[in-house]
């Protein structure tokens, strides 16, 4: 077994789904099966239960992921300590969502590449709500999140900034939002609510304080796509401030005003304890740190 089996196995067992890892690390299904298959070979275990639904680590699966972890890591340790000089090498995966990659992190990036430039950035974009989730799974070294109400034991968290949440509704439609008394009819205005995350979960909290059982339009991926359907008039939903702020659709969508406020995001890097054992990784935090 070599470095790129090890690399193609950790990304396996932690997304856990064949498409997803070849379409990550550039490889076809098939290749990536029979790679797994060699490596199940050499070991003389079965590493994975596959069937048509699922995918998951077996026991012997499980003490190999942390063997082929130690060894990457090692690998990484090593590779820096060979370097011809002080520049360091190697790469560093980061998974966000696109609303940072263009606001805050240009600048971090920009400075990492200046002072680092043979590192390569491996920027994986998508839904912020699984940002955590890639990173406890293992699929990247580094994540921007925001801080939930309890953060996992094993993540660092560095702040980067705050952004409040906001409920807004649709420029073109004010039929919209049904009004009674002076206030938001939420039994007869439809809501455009995330699928799961910590957006959710404080919109969840602050109907059930109000004692509010909200008018579920749909339930969406992504604060992108909520303010897309908020802009077509399908409903009202909630968004932190600083996504809307860098959406090209801000001129159609108003804010809402909402007694009380919802809580606050704050928006930051995320990498695991293990993690900032990697020269890369502690190289980019420092910088973010700095910045």
């Amino acid at each position: 077994m070599d470095i790129r089996e090890l690399q193609l196995f950790k990304h396996l067992a932690g997304s856990l789904h064949f498409g997803r890892s070849s379409r990550a690390c550039h490889v076809t299904p098939s290749a990536l099966t029979r790679i797994i298959q060699r490596l199940e070979e050499e070991v003389g275990e079965k590493l994975f239960l596959r069937d048509n639904r699922s995918v998951r680590l077996t026991r012997a699966g499980e003490i190999f992921r942390s063997y082929a972890e130690d060894v990457l890591q090692r690998h990484e340790v090593l590779q820096a300590d060979l370097s011809r000089s002080d520049l360091l090498g190697g790469e560093i995966s980061l998974y966000c969502s696109v609303t940072a990659a263009y606001s805050f992190l240009p600048a971090i990036f920009q400075k990492f590449r200046s002072v680092h430039p043979g590192v390569q950035i491996n920027l994986q974009t998508g839904d912020a709500a699984l940002a955590l989730t890639k990173l406890q799974n293992r699929e990247v070294d580094i994540t921007v999140a925001a801080l939930p109400d309890s953060l996992p034991e094993q993540v660092e968290f560095l702040n980067i900034l705050e952004t409040p949440l906001v409920f807004i509704g649709p420029s073109a439609f004010p039929e919209t939002v049904v009004m009674q008394d002076g206030q938001i009819d939420w039994l007869a205005t439809p809501v455009i609510t995330a699928d799961f995350g910590l957006s959710r979960e404080r919109t969840d909290r602050w109907f059930r304080e109000k004692s509010i059982v909200p008018n579920i339009y749909a339930q969406v991926a992504g604060n992108e796509a909520i303010i897309a359907m908020v802009a077509l008039g399908c409903g009202v939903g909630v968004v932190p401030r600083l996504v809307l702020e860098k959406s090209p659709l801000k001129d159609q969508i108003d804010l809402l005003s909402v007694d009380p406020q919802l809580e606050s995001f704050s928006i930051g890097i995320c990498t695991t304890k293990k993690n900032r054992n990697l020269p890369q990784v502690e190289a980019f935090w420092k910088i973010a740190l700095n910045q």
